[in-house]
């Protein structure tokens, strides 16, 4: 087993102001069914209200923390403006305590980790991470620890954008990104090393279809140590899986797709 060191971490209590109670769901819906296999228990969380907007625009803010948070890979850092309001923003790599960062729609705004500029503003070939992708409504993609997307190129109203995947993507000019890398990049190398670990995280056992019975997965039964039989594995309830494209062909977002992975 592998854990991190956590030597970036410079606060260990949450701030109170920017926290809320997150209740477990067990992966089931409101009528109470399971529609999430594999989740469960796990240890007690608050969750922390991270801002992924952005939009207090020309106010400089100083990074009085950096914080572990326990709903993702990224740290985060805890950011202070001029009147004492403090938000949580995701804690890029690079970015240290005492430093001023900046949510800015101006030009002349510097190129610098942690502040959050329009992409027509951010030269070609920058990394950039929290990306939106409809103006204003914050930050969805690229917020994973170590990871980051490009500015590959611009034309007319819209970037071509070469995500962490390496799809290339079309959005808008006017959508924010902040400049820099997603900070915790050890994060992929971490070992789990045993079953409890994954208790904690509230990831339960994953049974193999192929050793059920076949009145509980398709690729159940057998005498002996066998193969699971079909042309193409598939999940318990007989759709294919395990590298199956499920993308719809005509969905809204794939003229925007430059590149595709799938």
């Amino acid at each position: 087993m592998t854990t991190p060191d956590f030597a970036e971490i410079t606060k260990t209590r949450p701030e109170k102001s920017l926290i809320t109670p997150l209740k477990k769901s067990g992966g089931r819906n409101v009528h109470g069914r399971i529609t999430v296999r594999h989740h469960g228990g796990g240890h007690k969380r608050m969750l922390r209200l991270v801002d992924f907007k952005r939009d207090l625009f020309e106010v400089p803010a100083r990074v009085i923390a950096i914080e572990y948070d326990p709903n993702r890979s990224a740290r985060i850092a805890l950011v202070e403006y001029p009147d004492k309001l403090k938000r949580y923003i995701i804690c890029p790599l690079g970015l240290n305590v005492g430093e001023s960062i900046v949510s800015s729609n101006k030009k002349e705004t510097e190129i610098k980790t942690g502040n959050c500029l329009l992409m027509r503003y951010i030269p070609s070939g920058t990394l950039i991470h929290n990306v939106e992708l409809n103006k204003g409504q914050g930050g969805q993609i690229v917020r994973g620890a170590g990871t980051s997307a490009q500015i590959m190129a611009k034309e007319g109203d819209s970037a071509h954008i070469k995500l962490p995947s390496g799809e290339i993507r079309l959005i808008s000019l006017d959508c924010h990104a902040t400049i820099g890398q997603v900070g915790n990049v050890e994060h992929g190398t971490m070992y789990i090393g045993k079953a409890g670990r994954n208790r904690w995280l509230g990831i339960r056992p994953t049974v193999r279809g192929l050793a059920m019975n076949p009145v509980d997965h398709p690729h159940g039964g057998g005498e002996g140590k066998s193969g699971q039989g079909n042309p193409h594995p598939v999940t318990p309830w007989g759709k294919p899986t395990k590298g199956y494209k499920t993308r719809k062909k005509k969905w809204y977002s794939n003229k925007f797709m430059v590149k595709r992975i799938n």
